[in-house]
């Protein structure tokens, strides 16, 4: 029995039945009272005409009174004219019932009545009035015909249960069948998942109701959660494959030295050469766990009012003197007057420094790279166009991925985490960051923010939901 209870077909089934009862229940309940409510009133206005016609009439109470009596065949009308002393002058009652108030108002009370000869104690509905020689008129009505719907109705109700109960509970178990079926189906799937196949998705219906929401939501879930340990994956991948080649490159120049250096001058040169590597390899493994610390979000509590215009000039005076040194043109158009943005200055700024310092790296000498700062709407957009190889239409959705480096710059020196650390402030801030061809040939890479007002709206229409965050990753080109 036990078992059986923790079924939620038999908890819905015995739910949906004992419910159905408890509304059988208020239904005859409401229609038995309604009913003997009505029954009674329309008794007791009957009693209190009758009464008042006969005490209206002295002389003619007692004929009244025998017409009343007389007029039902089934002996259910009652009634008498007494005396001042309580003697009876007329009708079928014995006595004034010693309960049985004399103000016209109809009462249920006990009385003795004579029924062909037969004197029978009884349940009446009577009214009564005194008149003005001091007798009394009495007119009464038996009770039993609104006992007699009382019990009809409760056996009507008693009769009218169990067919309830059964085809409630029927109906129950179907319905909780149903949607067992539908929960066995989502158990299989969970039960996929967790043994490993995260390409597993719950069933949706087409109905949209709770259950398909329920269920699209969980297999947005589960997409997002594949997409992450698909990169995870990757990540892993890149780093192993870019450690290893530093670190090889190390231990054999570290035996070489130790076998072929003839000078203390090799030595130091070997060692520099290790030192370099090292570097290289602790950069990129910095690289990803500031992305990681970044997406976690820990600094969006710090955010506050940032001017994009001031970073935007610092960036341009800072590489200006790496790109003369190369012979590169660095321009920054900057539009004034635009209010600020919510954000972490410092991020922003290190943001900002990898698109230019990409920018820069790639473009050749006697090109040039121009950074922009322009107002789109409610949003601010920050742009930086280069002259150089440009990106092919299939790299511009990857170049964001950590490690991913593009063909034309598998050449030049870099580990594929500078875009990657864009995307995440981007995706910390609640910005969007795209690449595309530049007007100038090469590659344009804008970020788009919403200025300070625009995004205290977001934030207050955003208040009642609780989203899951997104998360952006990916690499330089």
């Amino acid at each position: 029995m036990t078992d059986l209870m923790r079924s939620t077909t038999a908890r819905w089934a015995l739910g949906i039945a004992l419910w159905s009862v408890l509304l059988a229940l208020a239904t005859f309940a409401f229609v038995y009272w309604q009913t003997a409510a009505f029954l009674r009133e329309e008794l007791a206005e009957t009693l209190r005409l009758e009464v008042r016609a006969a005490a209206a009439d002295p002389a003619g109470a007692a004929a009244r009174v025998d017409t009343w009596v007389a007029m039902d065949l089934h002996a259910t009308h009652y009634g008498g004219l007494f005396g001042p002393d309580g003697g009876r002058r007329s009708g079928n009652l014995d006595a004034v019932p010693p309960d049985l108030a004399r103000d016209g108002e109809a009462y249920r009370v006990g009385a003795r009545v004579d029924i062909a000869g037969h004197r029978l104690d009884d349940e009446i509905w009577a009214a009564a009035l005194a008149l003005a020689d001091g007798s009394t008129v009495v007119v009464a009505h038996d009770a039993d015909e609104i006992d007699r719907v009382r019990t009809r109705s409760l056996r009507a109700l008693g009769l009218g249960l169990v067919p309830t109960l059964v085809l409630s509970g029927l109906g129950g178990l179907l319905l909780a069948g149903r949607a067992r079926r539908r929960l066995a189906a989502t158990e299989a799937a969970v039960a996929q998942v967790m043994r490993g196949d995260l390409g597993r998705r719950l069933p949706v219906g087409r109905h949209g109701d709770e259950f398909d929401r329920l269920a699209g939501n969980v297999n947005r879930m589960l997409d997002e959660i594949e997409r992450l340990l698909g990169e995870v994956r990757s990540v892993g991948d890149a780093v192993a494959h870019d450690l290893r080649t530093p670190l090889t490159r190390l231990r054999a120049r570290l035996e070489r030295t130790r076998d072929h250096a003839g000078s203390v001058a090799e030595f130091r040169a070997a060692i520099d050469q290790g030192l370099a590597w090292i570097d290289q390899t602790l950069a990129m493994v910095t690289a990803v766990l500031r992305i990681g610390e970044i997406e976690h979000g820990r600094r969006s509590a710090g955010f506050a009012p940032v001017d994009l215009a001031q970073v935007v000039r610092e960036v341009a005076e800072f590489f200006e003197p790496i790109a003369e040194d190369k012979a590169v043109l660095l321009r920054a158009a900057v539009e004034a007057g635009l209010p600020p943005v919510d954000g972490d200055r410092d991020l922003l700024f290190e943001a900002l420094s990898n698109l230019v310092e990409n920018a820069v790296k790639f473009t050749p000498p006697g090109g040039a790279v121009r950074v922009g700062l322009a107002r789109s709407g409610m949003h601010a957009v920050v742009s930086v166009d280069d002259t150089g190889p440009g990106l092919l239409p299939g790299e511009r959705d990857q170049v964001f991925r950590r490690f991913y480096r593009a063909e034309r710059a598998r050449q030049t020196p870099g580990n594929g985490l500078g875009l990657g650390l864009v995307a995440a402030i981007a995706a910390l801030h609640g910005f969007s960051v795209e690449a595309e061809a530049s007007a100038e040939g090469g590659a344009r890479f804008a970020i788009t923010a919403p200025l300070r007002d625009e995004a205290a709206r977001r934030r207050a229409q955003a208040e009642p939901a609780d989203p899951m965050p997104s998360r952006a990753a990916g690499p330089e080109a």
